[in-house]
């Protein structure tokens, strides 16, 4: 391994010269040199060299420098221990590995160095610092292997337990896994690097950090050997993964580079879940960041996102489960209406519901606490938060043991009250305990019979002292007698000569002084040893009765991780059906004949951020026949945008399960939702607006189905307006054929010219966003009603926004003269070529060459295309450029 640069040349040229620590910190780097050594010396943890040098910087802490045997002083900064926590997470979240060093002996019994390991090497995909995390979010790590172009993928939080794996076929898929769980950090082998995929895009824009990893880590056999040893199994078949060759490879890579950096057993990491994508609604990347699921598209907030408005949930475990409940949709009948059962059952009895709520508000992120425990990090006061949610379970049990809904009844199987680790918990730690588990007062009294000896002997010893001296005088008649103590002899009983005759004989001499005598007893011998020391073995004794009862804990880990998941549902469902009912949704039914019927339909988001009952609710009915394709004219700022993602956002919250913002709704499954909204440049990939929609479009066209919903906002805006027409007409053919695609349509566009299609093309409907024109203004109605628009009130819009009065008048008078060139009479008649009624259009599917027919076909004549082809642009004014575009239309007119 490669070390950096100053630290290399140390290595190759002066390590003779460098102190032993030195050289047994450079040994340490050069195995681990892709991290940041933290090295532990005394309460402070230090770095050197470029470690230095880089961390000073990103942690903003001062350089300092160290002697270390060489000339000059070695670059130095460090942070206290005690404080690790919160500089590490500057780093990772950086992109950094930090690397954990530790001494792991007692300095006053070391001889010559102190012993250091390496105890846990931190990377941003293995983070446990809860407190930096959004509790409501998981921090994925996920491996990536290519092979024989395809893709396992396995992802895991080590924070909760999580472990799932897949397989998929292209890069999109990849990249769609990449946003449904936003890894924090990404591992993968040499061939995904040259697969294709925009890496550099993954780091940047998606902040992923992303590490290849040796190809050995990537070796079928080395991975399925880890995974049978990990699950104590012999075949791979018991955890379901047995055919999939490259999950193999992407899970089994994932858990040995987690035993190599957090070097314990990942014990919490009990089952390995495979699932495919097909198991629930494809949702790509544009559709994510468009929907608005779980953050808004401009500040990357959960306010304004669809999470804000449906998380009303009590605990971490509930938030994180309804995240992943958003993020994939069923599409599976039957488990969306069992979701729906719980929700509606909760709603009938909503005190129960909300009693129910009230007991989930206590209860801490169970998960993320066992994963302490098994991480052998957790503190006396995380037991005592741990211990308090679990006194939560019995009543949440009793509240929903007579629920009769399936999936209440398998909730209910799985959560264990757990009674048996609250009651050690209770009998064994004290209700306030410190932090810090080596410092004492952690073990409840009456737990343990020596601690509390030690105890008493550390807190009473003197009483017993006085006592026994009080004894002693009294039996043998000294008054004088005295209980003394010094570090050589420890305690005596000092009597003086003129008493030694009094002395009994079972005083033992333990040494003579000039003018008295030092004695010992049996007595205060045993009290001696129970006494000196008493603090030292107190706080060892309680360490390790508290490491016991923490090990009790995780051996039930299983148990734990079973109720800790059915929590977080009963969590969600809770939340869900309080949504619900506060903001007046309903259930809808649930088909697959491939109705959606929408009756008042409210956009959940948008109600939310106006004045209360200011929405105005809008039909969306669309079928597999005759309402196939919705096309949706009229004004900008009318809210056909926001309509339209209503109609999707509806869809997805039926088939996570939810009730929806209706009056009434009857929605049929669909297997993937896609979306094209808005406009907008990526140029550090070199696309311009126009080729972003295109490339949207065309991930839409390739990947959609007859069971796919499509919202389409505005095709063909980004290019010329005779392109763009063509554009959005013949992508308009091309999904209203069932032989093509046929899928259920959203489709607002500002040509008026696509309404002609209208009865034209089988399934097309019309329907435009109504308006009241108010002289030169307009009033936006907010209302979608059948039939097209004939106009965009661009002018007026643009009034709305403030555009001076002499562009206004300006623009107006433009508008008269360029009308003239209306081009809508040509759409009629390629409209009127079409077959009303059937489900084939001209020439389409007997000849591919027909895909390419665009709207303007029909008008490149000779003597046209030659008149213009000569024409110099470059020396007309604009107003010869409108007279010749208008002789050009007199001519077109003629020739049609």
């Amino acid at each position: 391994m490669a070390l950096p640069q100053m630290m290399q040349d140390v290595w190759d040229n002066h390590l003779s010269e460098l102190t032993p620590m030195m050289k047994m910190y450079l040994e340490t780097k050069k195995q681990n040199d892709d991290c940041i050594i933290f090295y532990r010396l005394g309460d402070f943890y230090e770095m050197f060299f470029d470690d230095a040098i880089t961390a000073s910087k990103t942690m903003e802490i001062t350089l300092t420098g160290k002697s270390c045997g060489l000339k000059e002083r070695a670059p130095m900064c460090g942070v206290p221990y005690h404080a690790v926590d919160t500089y590490i997470n500057k780093l990772v979240t950086r992109g950094y590995k930090v690397c954990i060093v530790e001494q792991t002996e007692d300095p006053a019994q070391a001889k010559g160095l102190v012993r250091r390991e390496v105890v846990r090497i931190v990377t941003p995909g293995t983070n446990l610092n809860t407190t930096a995390m959004d509790e409501g979010k998981n921090n994925y790590l996920m491996s990536i292997a290519y092979v024989g172009g395809k893709f396992g993928i396995s992802i895991a939080d080590v924070t909760t337990g999580d472990y799932y794996v897949t397989e998929v076929a292209t890069e999109r898929n990849v990249l769609d896994e990449i946003n449904k769980f936003t890894p924090s950090e990404i591992i993968c082998n040499h061939s995904f690097l040259m697969c294709g995929m925009d890496i550099e895009d993954i780091k940047n824009r998606l902040s992923i950090s992303v590490f290849e990893l040796e190809e050995w880590y990537f070796d079928e056999e080395n991975c399925s050997d880890i995974l049978k040893e990990h699950f104590n199994i012999i075949d791979l078949s018991g955890l379901g993964i047995s055919e999939m060759s490259l999950g193999i490879i992407a899970s089994g890579s994932l858990l040995k580079y987690l035993y190599e950096t957090q070097k314990n057993s990942l014990s919490h990491l009990s089952k390995l879940i495979p699932y495919s994508t097909s198991t629930f609604m494809i949702l790509d990347t544009s559709t994510r960041r468009n929907l608005e699921l779980c953050e808004t598209l401009r500040e990357k907030q959960k306010r304004g996102s669809l999470l804000w408005v449906l998380d009303k949930t009590k605990t971490a475990m509930g938030a994180r489960t309804l995240r992943n409940y958003i993020e994939q949709p069923l599409i599976d009948k039957e488990e969306i209406i069992n979701r729906q059962k719980v929700i509606e059952e909760l709603n009938n009895s909503l005190i129960t519901r909300d009693e129910l709520r009230e007991y989930l508000a206590p209860i801490y992120d169970l998960e993320r606490l066992l994963s302490k425990i098994s991480y052998r990090s957790a503190n006396p006061r995380d037991l005592i938060a741990f211990k308090t949610s679990l006194e939560m379970l019995p009543h949440i049990k009793n509240i929903i043991k007579d629920f009769k809904s399936p999936l209440f009844l398998d909730i209910l199987g799985r959560l264990d009250t757990l009674e048996d680790i609250t009651k050690l918990i209770a009998e064994s730690i004290n209700d306030d305990p410190p932090i810090n588990i080596k410092e004492g007062g952690i073990i409840r009294s009456g737990y343990n019979e020596e601690i509390d000896k030690l105890r008493s002997a550390k807190t009473e010893g003197k009483t017993w002292l006085a006592q026994l001296e009080a004894d002693e005088k009294e039996a043998t008649g000294i008054s004088k007698l005295k209980i003394k103590y010094n570090k050589v002899f420890g305690y005596y009983i000092e009597v003086s000569n003129s008493f030694k005759d009094l002395v009994p004989e079972y005083y033992i001499r333990k040494q003579t002084l000039t003018n008295a005598e030092r004695y010992t007893t049996d007595k205060l011998k045993e009290l001696e040893e129970v006494i000196v020391g008493a603090e030292d073995k107190l706080f060892s004794l309680e360490y390790n009765i508290f490491t016991a009862i923490r090990d009790e804990i995780f051996n039930q880990i299983n148990r734990i991780q079973q109720t800790a998941k059915a929590v977080a549902q009963i969590d969600v469902f809770a939340s869900l059906a309080f949504v619900a009912e506060r903001n007046h949704y309903v259930k809808p039914k649930i088909n697959e004949k491939g109705v959606i019927d929408i009756k008042d339909g409210r956009h959940p988001v948008v109600e939310k951020m106006i004045p209360e009952n200011m929405f105005i609710a809008n039909n969306t009915y669309l079928d597999m026949n005759h309402n196939r394709l919705s096309i949706i004219t009229g004004p900008n700022m009318a809210g056909k945008s926001t309509y339209m993602r209503q109609t999707a956002l509806i869809v997805l919250m039926a088939q996570i399960g939810s009730f929806v913002p209706a009056s009434e709704a009857n929605i049929s499954i669909c297997d993937k939702i896609f979306t094209r909204v808005g406009a907008s440049d990526d140029l550090a990939s070199g696309q311009s607006t126009f080729m972003v929609e295109m490339t949207e479009v065309a991930n839409i066209l390739r990947n959609a189905t007859s069971k796919s919903l499509l919202i389409l906002d505005e095709i063909g805006r980004g290019t010329s307006t005779f392109d763009g027409l063509s554009i959005a007409w013949a992508v308009v053919e091309h999904i209203c054929d069932k032989k093509i695609l046929g899928a259920k349509t959203l489709f607002a566009t500002h040509y008026h010219e696509l309404t002609e299609l209208e009865g034209t093309l089988p399934g097309v409907n019309n329907y435009c966003i109504s308006v009241k024109e108010q002289g030169d203004d307009i009033v936006f109605l907010r209302k979608i009603v059948k039939g097209g628009a004939d106009k965009s009130y661009g002018i007026q819009v643009a009034k709305l926004a403030g555009v001076p009065d002499s562009v206004l008048n300006r623009a107006k008078q433009l508008v008269v003269e360029l009308s003239n060139a209306d081009i809508s009479a040509k759409a009629k008649d390629i409209a009127a070529g079409l077959q009303p009624g059937s489900n084939v259009l001209p020439g389409i599917n007997d000849d591919a060459e027909a895909h390419q027919m665009t709207l303007f076909d029909t008008i490149n004549g000779d003597e046209i295309i030659k008149e213009i082809e000569e024409l110099n642009l470059g020396e007309m004014t604009p107003i010869e450029g409108l007279n010749y575009l208008f002789k050009l239309q007199n001519q077109l007119k003629n020739r049609w």
